[in-house]
């Protein structure tokens, strides 16, 4: 059983066509990056994975459930790191993330907590208000989310985006940390260099259709699109 699994996923906004009949398979324990242009429509693909947007017509699975069917129930085994930062800004670091946990019908101790954000290198910014937050901060609260949630799938857009050096291999860490553990995981990027160290395969979407290459294939190309 695939992970992730699209067939023939199309999406249009109005009159204009973001995504036209794609399809993807992303196995348990696997690392799959996406790269392509602006406006390719990468992040319209993992937010349909998602369950933030509904595809016009095609149809998606997550650990074999149905994405249009028992969304609920698939919700629980994804979690996604994206543009935005989805924190309260008058809640601390820690109350932000039991928050987040809460809401999946969750809980977490102290002790839990401490460790995942001192995994990221914010540890000493827990009692600290998010809005006082740099983006890169709150990327890194945003990872420490996923190691304590520890979904099935996990989805990042544009996951290098707002994080330093150690931040960068920060990230690769925490995805082999959850493909080790069997979780799949499905990445827009644009950053060639750290995504070769963590990714299993590679597409890339552009003008409505998507291309797989090998990592070497992806390394060694002087322009991807």
């Amino acid at each position: 059983m695939n992970a992730i699994r699209g067939i023939s996923l199309s999406k249009s906004f109005q009159h204009y066509q973001v995504l036209k009949e794609i399809s993807i398979e992303v196995a348990p324990g696997e690392c799959y990056a996406l790269f392509g242009p602006n406006g390719a429509g990468k992040t319209t693909l993992l937010r349909i994975f998602a369950t933030l947007h509904r595809p016009t017509s095609g149809h998606f699975e997550i650990m074999g459930i149905d994405g249009k069917r028992d969304r609920p129930k698939l919700r629980a085994l994804i979690f996604m790191i994206g543009h935005g930062s989805y924190l309260y800004d008058d809640l601390s670091v820690k109350e932000n993330i039991q928050f987040a946990i809460g809401v999946r019908g969750g809980s977490v101790t102290d002790a839990e907590i401490k460790k995942a954000l001192d995994q990221v290198g914010i540890g000493r910014f827990s009692r600290l208000h998010s809005r006082y937050l740099s983006a890169g901060m709150k990327k890194r609260l945003s990872i420490a989310k996923a190691l304590l949630i520890k979904p099935k799938v996990l989805f990042l857009d544009e996951g290098y985006a707002s994080l330093d050096e150690r931040g960068v291999a920060m990230m690769n860490e925490t995805i082999r940390e959850f493909t080790k553990a069997g979780a799949a995981v499905l990445m827009t990027t644009h950053d060639r260099g750290p995504t070769a160290e963590v990714a299993d395969r590679v597409g890339v979407l552009s003008r409505s259709t998507l291309k797989e290459l090998t990592v070497k294939e992806m390394v060694e190309a002087d322009a991807l699109f």
